[in-house]
């Protein structure tokens, strides 16, 4: 156990100990936080502003179902910057653990992350068990719902460059209704559902939780705080990690057994997830 941790070790202890009573799953929360150690800009800081012409548009206005109906090229543009932005970062030692406690975990591991950068599954997370809440922008799909996810990649050469295009290239276009594909990710003028967004999936998850870790992430939007919300009703032990104290941070006080983490995630993950090791053994745990 590293120096930092050790004024934790008896709060973590009885984390360990209550959640190894418990048979729901070990969720971790991530946010922002987590990425932004890997060079991802996180989405509400000024790198989040998008020129166009004069104007400064806010990463609010840009980022919903009404901009993209109404300028599909600039809201693209905007999309294709921030895509070889996370195309470029390399998932960092936080994303790293996770993969290590979803081996160590077993069918006990739950991953559910705000992030669209898809660093989670570039380290190696199971799919299967990561649900990407506000869904990949590596990903699009038809914006009138036909089924299917698709790769982003094979479109970008067919994009001129980070300045939009008058309209959108035909290659950007569903090749079954020659509707505009989207970014698969949520805007904020759309709503979380279980198909695309897994929601009933997370909030069911959230409430049988033996254990939740949130890393990095303020919980600015809506179902990260419910998952929060649920873990406390039902009293599951709960662990944050933050470089400030935040809405998770209180949520800490309202537990039986819980613990605050100042810092980066960079320095608490690794040595966190070690110490939940004897959680694969404990009651609901199988090895997959």
């Amino acid at each position: 156990m590293s120096s930092e941790l050790e004024p934790y070790k008896s709060a973590l202890a009885r984390v360990v100990k209550t959640a190894s009573a418990r048979a729901g799953r070990v969720v971790f929360l991530t946010g922002a936080g987590i990425s932004s150690e890997s060079g991802v800009p996180t989405f509400r800081g000024p790198e989040g502003y998008w020129r166009v012409g004069s104007r400064n548009y806010h990463p609010q206005e840009l980022a919903t179902h009404a901009a993209f109906e109404a300028m599909p090229a600039t809201v693209w543009a905007w999309y294709l910057a921030r895509y070889r932005t996370c195309a470029q970062a390399q998932p960092n030692v936080a994303h790293l653990a996770l993969v290590e406690a979803a081996r160590a975990l077993g069918e006990r591991f739950l991953l559910v992350t705000q992030n669209v950068d898809g660093l989670h599954r570039r380290a190696g997370s199971p799919a299967e068990q990561l649900y990407e809440i506000h869904g990949n922008i590596a990903l699009v799909r038809c914006v009138e719902g036909c089924p299917g996810l698709l790769p982003l990649e094979p479109l970008l050469p067919h994009f001129p460059d980070e300045l939009a295009p008058r309209a959108l290239p035909r290659e950007f276009h569903c090749s079954n209704c020659q509707a505009p594909l989207r970014p698969h990710v949520l805007w904020f003028d759309e709503y979380y559902d279980e198909p695309l967004f897994r929601l009933d999936s997370t909030r069911a998850a959230a409430k049988t939780a033996a254990l939740l870790v949130v890393i990095g992430t303020t919980g600015a939007t809506n179902l990260p705080l419910q998952v929060g919300e649920l873990a406390v009703r039902a009293d599951a032990p709960l662990v944050v990690i933050n470089p400030e104290p935040n809405p998770f941070s209180e949520l800490v006080k309202r537990v039986s057994v819980g613990v605050f983490l100042e810092g980066r995630a960079g320095e608490w993950v690794p040595d966190l997830v070690r110490l939940l090791g004897p959680l694969a053994e404990a009651p609901g745990s199988r090895r997959s």
